[in-house]
C-alpha cells in the first residue's frame, strides 16, 4: 500500500510559546513544519501577557518607590508626578514589538519553516485529518500533514453577569492599552491577574477595589492572603471579600460602572470609571471544528490530552494553555518540545508537573514550587512546617522591607522538603531555587547546612530550615 503524501510533517495551529517551541524542534530534526496565525505572531505572552505586563508593573514600581523612600530611608526625599500613561503605554508597545520581532518573526525566517497568515479549522474526517485555512482577502487552502498541533492558547473569560455585556468593562488585554489612568477601577477577581492588574493600576495613581469571590491567591498557602491584604490596604486598595457579582449597569448620571454584588449575605452596590474583570481564562478552541476531526474537549471547551499530549485523534496533539494546564509560558515552551519527540520519535514521554514553579508579580511577589500543607496533608503524607517572618532575614532588613515570610512543608518522617512558598522581595528567585531543592530530594537537615551567600534573599530558605531545630531568632545575623 503507498503511504499518503503529506503537504507538512508538522502543521502547528497558533504562534506562541507552545507552537515556536515545536516548531524549533522539529526543524531542528529536519521536519518540514507549517504554522498558521490568524492574529499576531507570537500569542499572549509576547503581546498581551507576560511581557507587557511585567514591563509595566517595573514602571509602577519605580513610580511607588520613589515616593514609599521617603518612608523607608531615613535621608531620602523623593517626590512622583502623575504618571503619562499615553507615553507609558508607547514604550510598553516598543518593547513588546522589538521582543516580537527578535525572538519570533525573525526567528521564524532564521529556522526556515513557512509561516502563513490565516485562520485555520479541521476537515476531513478522524482517519483522514486535514485543515483548511482563510488567509487574508478570503483566499482558501487545504494543507494535509502528517501530524498537527494545536496551540491556540486561552483568552479572558468573562463571566455571566447580569448587564455586563452592555457596559465597557476592560480585560487584562484591553486595560493595558488606556491612554489614561482611570480615576477609579472595580476589579473582579482574586487570581494572580487580578492582583497584579489591581497593584499596577493603584500604583499608577487609580483608586482601586478589587471583588473578591474567596480570598486572594486562594490556591496558594493562607499564609499568603493577609500579607497581600495587608500591602493592598498600606497602598490604598480595598479588598472586598466574599463578593459576588449580581449585575452591572452604567449610571447615566456619572457614566460609571456601578457593580451590584452579595457580600457575606447582604447586596451591596460599588462604583467605579472603570471595571476590569480578571475572573480566569479560558483555552481558545472554538471554529476549530475539533469534533469532525474526532478530538473530543472538557466543560472549558480545553481540548482533552493524555500525559504525552495527545488528543483523541492519535495525529493530533496540543500543547499550552490549550490544553487547560498550567497557564504559563514555561509550560506551554515544554509541551511544544516533548509533543515533536514523542510524535516523531515515539518517545513516549509524560508532562510531569512535580516541581512546577509559580509566581505571582505583585509587590512583595508571591511564589511557590511543590506541595501546600493542604496539598501534602490531602495525599496522605504526614508532614511538618515552619513558616519564617521576614524579619529573620538579613536582606529584607536592610531592604526596610519584612513584610512576607517564607514556608517550607517537609515530610514529617524523612525530612523530605515537599513544598516552599515565599511571599517577599524576589520570591521568584526563591522559587527557582526551590526547584532544585526539591528535585534533588533534599532534607531540610540538608538544606539548614548548605552554603548560603550572606545578604541575598534566597538566604532565607537555609534560615526557614534551620528553623526546625533552631530558635532563629537567637542567630546572629552574620553566623549560621
Amino acid at each position: 500500500m503507498t503511504a499518503p503524501a503529506f503537504d507538512y510533517d508538522l502543521a502547528i495551529i497558533g504562534s506562541g510559546g507552545g507552537a515556536f517551541a515545536a516548531a524549533i524542534r522539529a526543524t531542528n530534526r529536519g521536519k518540514r513544519v507549517l504554522m498558521v496565525e490568524r492574529g499576531t505572531i507570537g500569542g499572549t505572552c509576547v503581546n498581551t501577557g507576560c511581557i507587557p505586563s511585567k514591563a509595566l508593573l517595573a514602571a509602577a514600581e519605580a513610580r511607588h518607590g520613589a515616593l514609599d523612600a521617603s518612608g523607608r530611608f531615613p535621608g531620602i526625599s523623593t517626590s512622583a508626578v502623575p504618571v503619562n500613561m499615553a507615553e507609558l503605554i508607547g514604550g510598553k508597545r516598543s518593547l513588546v514589538e522589538s521582543i516580537r520581532s527578535e525572538k519570533y518573526v525573525d526567528l521564524a525566517s532564521d529556522y526556515g519553516w513557512d509561516l502563513r497568515r490565516g485562520t485555520a479549522a479541521f476537515a476531513g474526517s478522524a482517519a483522514a485529518p486535514v485543515l483548511n485555512i482563510t488567509g487574508p482577502g478570503g483566499t482558501t487552502g487545504t494543507v494535509i500533514a502528517e501530524q498537527y498541533l494545536v496551540a491556540t492558547g486561552s483568552a479572558p473569560w468573562i463571566p455571566a453577569v447580569q448587564g455586563l455585556d452592555e457596559v465597557d468593562y476592560l480585560t487584562s488585554t484591553s486595560a493595558m492599552e488606556l491612554d489614561e489612568v482611570p480615576v477609579s477601577m472595580l476589579v473582579l477577581g482574586g487570581g494572580y491577574v487580578a492582583l497584579e492588574q489591581a497593584q499596577l493600576f493603584a500604583r499608577l495613581g487609580t483608586r482601586v477595589t478589587m471583588l473578591v469571590r474567596s480570598r486572594v491567591a486562594s490556591m496558594e498557602e493562607p499564609e499568603a492572603a493577609p500579607v497581600l491584604m495587608e500591602v493592598f490596604a498600606d497602598e490604598g486598595i480595598q479588598v472586598v471579600r466574599r463578593a459576588t457579582a449580581s449585575s452591572v449597569q452604567t449610571d447615566p448620571a456619572t457614566g460609571n460602572v456601578v457593580v451590584k454584588a452579595a457580600v457575606s449575605g447582604g447586596d451591596e452596590e460599588f462604583s467605579a470609571a472603570r471595571l476590569l474583570v480578571a475572573t480566569g481564562r479560558r483555552p481558545v478552541t472554538e471554529d476549530l471544528n475539533l469534533c469532525m476531526v474526532g478530538v473530543e474537549t472538557g466543560n472549558r471547551g480545553e481540548i482533552l490530552v493524555d500525559a504525552t499530549l495527545r488528543s483523541t485523534n492519535p495525529r493530533i496533539w496540543a500543547a499550552g494553555d490549550v490544553t487547560g494546564h498550567p497557564e504559563f509560558v514555561y509550560v506551554a515552551a515544554a509541551h511544544g518540545s516533548l509533543m515533536v519527540e514523542n510524535a516523531f520519535s515515539g518517545a513516549g514521554r509524560e508532562v510531569n508537573y512535580r516541581n512546577l514553579p509559580r509566581v505571582t508579580f505583585t509587590s512583595p511577589a508571591l511564589a511557590a514550587v511543590g506541595m501546600t500543607d493542604k496539598e501534602a496533608n490531602q495525599a496522605g503524607i504526614r508532614c511538618t512546617c515552619r513558616v519564617l517572618p521576614l524579619e529573620y532575614v538579613p536582606r529584607a532588613l536592610v531592604n526596610r522591607d519584612t513584610r512576607g515570610f517564607i514556608k517550607i512543608v517537609a515530610d514529617a518522617d524523612t525530612g523530605r522538603i515537599l513544598g516552599i512558598t515565599a511571599v517577599g522581595k524576589e520570591a521568584g528567585d526563591i522559587a527557582a531555587a526551590g526547584v532544585y531543592i526539591l528535585e534533588a530530594g533534599m532534607t531540610v537537615e540538608q538544606v539548614a547546612n548548605l552554603w548560603s551567600p550572606y545578604l541575598t534573599m534566597a538566604e532565607g530558605i537555609k534560615i526557614a530550615a534551620q528553623s526546625f531545630t533552631t530558635d532563629v531568632s537567637k542567630l546572629s545575623c552574620c553566623a549560621a
